[in-house]
């Protein structure tokens, strides 16, 4: 049957399954699995039944457990699916938990042809066994579906319809906890306690040499209340937080779930002052996330964060409150109703008619929520990048520490691609979107800037793998690219509509220069990068910005760990300016502003053509000088420092839109890690997706 493209949202409900183990099938199997439980003690013989929603090979979709309920399961559960799949079927299939594993009762067929006009379906759809033979009882599955193709939905392309950066960050953390008066509360992958803040010479402060753990203490010796969630003898409460599974996991689920996750939310909650100079009442804002005697070089790392004061501050305040009553107890949290006479109530930071007023949000609407097996899950970060990408109109920039997902298209190429399970859809949004604007004959570009290699030993297994999984995004990616431009008659360079860069730097030795003590170990990484003097700069960044007008920053990945929402817990604000939209022309506010000032900083230079980043003249400029800027860093001989940061992703892309490597370019500089990665044979690809 014919492989269809549904790119749009599917909205689903499956009612019920009748007669269901009547017959042989289900009962025996059942009891089979209830034999074995009581053989090796788990289980405990009562059905557990569940029915999930696939686009072929592709889970989107899966309902609650219904106990008890062996012949005539009623589930009554409806769907809001993101889908942008190629399937010929849509398939809905029934099991029996267990402990370990599921039991197969039975699978229904509807063709995506049936969908594609848009009409409502209401049907009961005969189940079938793995044969695709009736089951023995006869069984039927009641479900109704509806599919609305992208193209018609009225936001696709629309925008968002209307209702100056100094680096400073240590210095702003700095202040604002200084200045708190009430309460410190601050969540973390990992929290370093022992890093000063304020570590600018050029711009010193009273009192900036003190640490983070330090400067913690003082505070709560001044009685602020301060927690954080991940010391010794001192008014500093912190608790240690494990990824705890949901109910309703398997046994092998749940060991995942607490040995490969984490919590990777990262926030700071204190009071600030209010804007109009009263320090008496106080307001919640809030921020969204070698050796040296053997010398350089250093790794920087380049990250976003953001600041939010007014209502959505309390979003995250509420945050924090419910992850430490869950793991923290409830003893210690500051009770904001005792201070009602200096902490206002949510209120907004500047007044809406003011032109430099933000809409934020931590997306958290319905549709952000799915069902697991007997539990709901947040993806309201995967729909938010989503809904962001199907409203854009011209372009869109990415900073993230990974780019890697949407396996259900990728080619088959050694592996089984139903296997990764790497399914979040923002990869194939994006190519997508490019694809439409091409048959349009419109321009729209996609600029995506990771770093050389995810964190780690670059030839490592694990980050070989990564960099294996993030080459075959790429691949499906361009390869969509390239399909559109050729049913066009366009012989272009695919990089002219989507290009990915790295940062990286180089720098000549310069008089009374540090002399380490000490030598690196010889033919390593490090005293190869040290005789070169080029280093990486670390993109840690989770942003997306959209048209110059919609920006996301927060602690979520574009992988299946930070987008899946039953992996890693993670936390991302979405915000626009209502008065500066791309609606009859380009948007010109901070979000224009900051992305401007980090170009600045990525590239070391300013050119009228950045402000139209969807223009040919533009990404033509961009990739010209980050082309020049990596054969500068990957050179043999160096004369003069980089002129800029912004390197060329080190990879070619062939008439087919398979990602090659570059000439000459087999390996990082430096290093014998493979660019293109390679595939891992014995690591899970839970592990590293």
């Amino acid at each position: 049957m014919a492989q269809i493209l549904l790119h749009g949202s599917l909205h689903v409900t499956i009612f019920e399954v009748d007669k269901l183990g009547d017959g042989g099938g289900h009962g025996f199997l059942h009891k089979l699995v209830e034999n074995i439980g009581e053989k090796v003690g788990i289980g405990d013989g009562i059905s557990k039944l569940y029915a999930t929603i696939d686009l072929e090979r592709a889970r989107v979709g899966r309902t609650r457990i219904l106990e008890k309920e062996a012949t005539n399961p009623r589930w009554n559960e409806s769907f809001h699916i993101y889908c942008a799949h190629t399937a010929s079927n849509i398939v809905f299939t029934v099991k029996d938990d267990n402990p370990i594993g599921a039991t197969l009762i039975g699978r229904a067929y509807i063709p995506v042809q049936e969908l594609v006009d848009g009409e409502d379906i209401d049907r009961w759809v005969e189940m079938l066994d793995e044969d695709k033979n009736p089951i023995h009882s006869g069984s039927k599955i009641h479900v109704k579906l509806q599919y609305f193709d992208v193209s018609k939905d009225r936001n696709w392309g629309g925008g968002i319809r209307s209702p100056k950066y100094p680096g400073m960050l240590g210095k702003m953390f700095f202040d604002s906890i200084t200045n708190a008066k009430h309460l410190i509360y601050i969540t973390g992958w990992s929290v370093y306690t022992e890093i000063s803040l304020v570590r600018d010479s050029r711009r010193p402060k009273p009192g900036g040499d003190i640490t983070l753990g330090e400067l913690l203490k003082k505070k709560a010796s001044e009685g602020v209340r301060k927690l954080r969630t991940t010391s010794k003898n001192t008014e500093v409460h912190c608790v240690l937080c494990p990824r705890n599974p949901d109910d309703g996991g398997s046994i092998v689920q749940d060991l995942q779930i607490s040995t490969m996750f984490t919590h990777h939310q990262k926030i700071v909650v204190v009071d600030s002052a209010m804007p109009n100079g009263d320090s008496q009442r106080r307001r919640i804002p809030n921020f969204t996330g070698a050796s040296i005697q053997k010398g350089g070089p250093r790794e920087p790392w380049h990250d976003i964060h953001s600041r939010l004061e007014g209502p959505i501050a309390w979003d995250v305040l509420f945050n924090f409150e419910q992850r430490w009553k869950k793991q923290g107890g409830k003893d210690l949290l500051v009770q904001l109703r005792e201070l009602e006479d200096v902490i206002i109530p949510p209120s907004p930071a500047m007044h809406p008619d003011d032109h430099e007023t933000w809409n934020r949000h931590l997306k958290m609407l319905q549709s952000g929520l799915v069902s697991g097996k007997d539990n709901i899950i947040d993806r309201s970060i995967q729909d938010a990048y989503v809904n962001a990408i199907r409203r854009a109109k011209n372009f869109i920039y990415i900073e993230n520490q990974y780019f890697l997902g949407s396996s259900f298209s990728w080619s088959a190429d050694g592996i089984k691609p139903e296997d990764i399970n790497a399914l979040h859809l923002i990869p194939k949004e994006l190519s997508l979107k490019i694809v439409s604007k091409i048959e349009a004959g419109e321009r729209f570009t996609v600029y995506v800037v990771v770093p050389m290699w995810p964190e780690g030993i670059p030839e490592s297994g694990s980050v070989q793998a990564i960099l294996d999984w993030q080459r075959r995004t790429l691949d499906m990616m361009y390869k969509d690219v390239i399909e559109a431009l050729r049913a066009k008659g366009l012989e272009e360079d695919p990089r002219n509509y989507l290009t990915f860069f790295c940062l990286g730097n180089r720098e000549v030795k310069k008089s009374g220069e540090y002399e380490p003590s000490e030598k690196p170990e010889p033919d390593s990484d490090y005293i190869r990068a040290q005789e070169a003097r080029r280093f990486m700069i670390y993109v840690h960044a989770k942003m997306m910005i959209v048209d110059d007008e919609y920006i996301i920053i927060g602690s979520a990945n574009i992988n299946q760990r930070s987008m899946d929402g039953a992996r890693d817990s993670e936390i991302a604000m979405g915000g626009y300016q209502p008065y500066h939209l791309a609606t009859r022309q380009p948007a010109r506010g901070q979000i224009h502003g900051f992305r401007l000032g980090l170009w600045y900083e990525h590239l070391g230079m300013l050119d009228d053509t950045f402000l139209h980043p969807e223009s040919e003249e533009c990404v033509t400029k961009v990739n010209q000088i980050t082309d020049k800027y990596w054969d500068l860093y990957s050179s043999e001989t160096l004369e003069h420092d980089l002129p800029g940061h912004l390197l060329r992703y080190p990879i070619g892309v062939s008439s087919e839109g398979k990602v090659t490597e570059l000439p000459g370019t087999e390996f990082f500089p430096d290093t014998k890690a493979r660019v293109l990665g390679a595939k891992s044979d014995f690591m899970p690809p839970i592990l590293t997706t």
